[in-house]
């Protein structure tokens, strides 16, 4: 039994991505249906799989999410138990807990044509649809017109290129590039890479901070599931033990593909050389982007640097107000992690804490000549270091709402 409304959003997964993807547009209202696959019982009730949507250990009731904490309880109302099918203030939802595989979900009967898999397993946009292990592209064979991933893609052949069809986007950076007609399959990237972004567009877009030598981040990132509560023995061929470590009791030095996946939608990251790491820390959601950006200095005002805390404080006070407004905060005031839990700004810059230091790197007049470059003086090259900070709430807050926006942007655009 298919709901049979105009417009309905598909939302493969319900863990912490896909249950907040079903809160973001119960708020935003731009679908007139949802339908999600589970792939499998819940519970010993349906009314079971009601009460995981409707509370959270992290963002508290979906009522008070949607309402407030002094609104009413949302009306949620079993429409066809049978079928999976029930309302939350009147929006229907459907949830379906036959298939695990993309391609058997059969989201044609359902009437979906995007859907956003949001359950972390099927990344690589090379594999064939009919994969053992199923594929992203078992979508499209079921019935989906187009597929939103909300995480990178990662391709197992390191010698396949990203296939035509697809594209990572981050929703104010280069959405606008979507195709419609050459792009089905999407990466929405990972949480860390859409706040790292919305971080470097305004020095990139910035001529004074747009020479950038060098850059790096190390993000302070929340836990995630991926981790283990207790201490376990890690899998066959498993790189990084430190993930299979107590995530209640540790601080874990790891990695991330953030910078990586960052020159997938800003090309011009590619002519610098950044790196990027991370660090867990024992908190349910809200990270920190610790930026380090060394830039050359391109002149002087009666010799004073031209690039300071309060120049590259202005940078983000603009961006805040003007082409990056409600997806970049500005913050004067002194922060900690759970003042964004549920902020729905992709990044919001700590200014109290920017720092920057100017100095000079010297070029001796022997390294000049060995280029060719005549010069017994030698040069004086002035560079700037800054430090700058970005809170994101990498679940709801900063992914969820990046995500849920492109989701719309994408259905807007189907063709």
């Amino acid at each position: 039994m298919a709901l049979g409304s105009k417009r309905l959003l598909g939302v493969n997964g319900l863990g912490r991505i896909g249950k907040l993807t079903l809160w973001y547009h119960l708020q935003a209202r731009h679908f007139d249906g949802l339908v999600i696959n589970v792939g499998r019982g819940v519970g010993k009730n349906f009314t079971d799989i009601i009460d995981v949507i409707k509370t959270d250990s992290t963002y508290g009731s979906l009522s008070a999410f949607l309402r407030g904490r002094a609104g009413e309880e949302c009306a949620i109302e079993i429409i066809d138990e049978a079928a999976g099918i029930f309302a939350i203030d009147g929006l229907l939802v459907k949830v379906l807990r036959n298939a695990r595989n993309p391609k058997d979900i059969r989201w044609v009967d359902e009437g979906v044509q995007l859907v956003v898999d949001c359950t972390g397993q099927f990344l690589d946009p090379t594999a064939a649809p009919d994969h053992k292990q199923g594929s992203i592209r078992g979508h499209l064979e079921s019935g989906a017109e187009r597929v939103i991933v909300s995480a990178p893609f990662k391709i197992k052949d390191s010698s396949a290129e990203l296939p035509a069809d697809s594209k990572t986007l981050v929703y104010g950076i280069n959405h606008l590039s979507y195709d419609p007609i050459k792009h089905r399959l999407i990466s929405a990237a990972s949480c860390t890479t859409t706040a790292l972004a919305h971080m470097m567009k305004p020095l990139l877009h910035t001529e004074e901070t747009s020479r950038i030598l060098t850059a790096s981040m190390s993000t302070v990132h929340a836990a995630t599931n991926t981790q283990s509560i207790l201490d376990s023995v890690p899998g066959s061929g498993a790189s990084d033990l430190r993930k299979d470590r107590s995530v209640l009791n540790n601080v874990i030095l790891t990695s991330t593909g953030a910078a990586e996946t960052l020159e997938q939608i800003m090309p011009e990251i590619g002519r610098i050389g950044f790196m990027a790491d991370s660090v867990r820390v024992p908190t349910s959601t809200v990270s920190l982007i610790c930026l380090n950006v060394t830039f050359y200095q391109p002149e002087t005002s009666k010799g004073l640097p031209v690039i300071n805390r309060a120049f590259v404080n202005d940078i983000y006070r603009k961006a805040a107000a003007g082409p990056q407004e409600g997806l970049l905060t500005y913050s004067e005031k002194q922060n900690v992690s759970s003042d964004f839990i549920g902020f729905q700004a992709a990044v919001v810059i700590e200014g109290h804490e920017t720092h920057t230091r100017t100095a000079f790197m010297s070029l001796p007049a022997s390294i000049l000549t060995e280029h060719g470059i005549p010069n017994s003086a030698g040069l004086e090259i002035p560079v700037t270091h800054a430090k700058i900070f970005g809170w994101y709430d990498n679940e709801f807050g900063s992914y969820v709402t990046c995500l849920g926006k492109l989701t719309i942007h994408v259905d807007k655009n189907m063709g």
